[in-house]
């Protein structure tokens, strides 16, 4: 039986070595070989220069100026959208540049500008915790107003979402 084997086998190796030109070499070459050692390079530390803080008072201070600052951006937004509602509702519809869609544009662009000022707020917040995270100091307070801050963005992202849908 191995006879037969070795017999039926010997086409295929043939066909193999018959080829051998056309492909390469599968032995380990000497470029592959694993020689010599390898010397970790000398490195210098990384010298992280301080990020630079606008001044305004303790930590604290900073945190609650600029949660009271995207407060009351939030407010003006809210008390905003009743005006954008009727005016985009007034508009769903309306040719694009006649005076009802013109309308809620321009409620449109009042939020847009009440999302901004709480947007605002959302990146001194961002610039506090890079400036403190590159310090190593604790985020956690800072983590915590951004989270608030960042809610109220995303509550006035969606409600510009939602009135822009309605004036396609």
């Amino acid at each position: 039986m191995r006879r037969h084997l070795v017999l039926a086998a010997l086409p295929w190796l043939a066909a193999c070595a018959a080829n051998a030109d056309r492909y390469p070499s599968l032995a380990v070459r000497d470029v592959e070989r694993q020689e010599g050692r390898f010397e970790p390079v000398a490195s210098t530390p990384l010298d992280v220069p301080e990020v630079a803080i606008p001044a305004g008072g303790s930590l604290p201070d900073r945190l609650a100026a600029l949660d009271a600052a995207a407060e009351a951006a939030h407010r003006q937004f809210l008390a905003s959208v009743q005006t954008a509602t009727r005016r985009a509702n007034a508009a769903a519809g309306a040719a694009v540049g006649s005076d009802a869609w013109a309308s809620a544009q321009v409620a449109l662009a009042d939020l847009d500008s009440a999302r901004s000022a709480t947007a605002i707020a959302l990146a001194d917040l961002d610039t506090l915790m890079v400036a403190n995270a590159v310090q190593a100091q604790d985020l956690s307070a800072i983590e915590a107003v951004r989270q608030e801050v960042l809610a109220k963005v995303a509550e006035e992202d969606a409600v510009l979402a939602r009135l822009r849908a309605q004036l396609r």
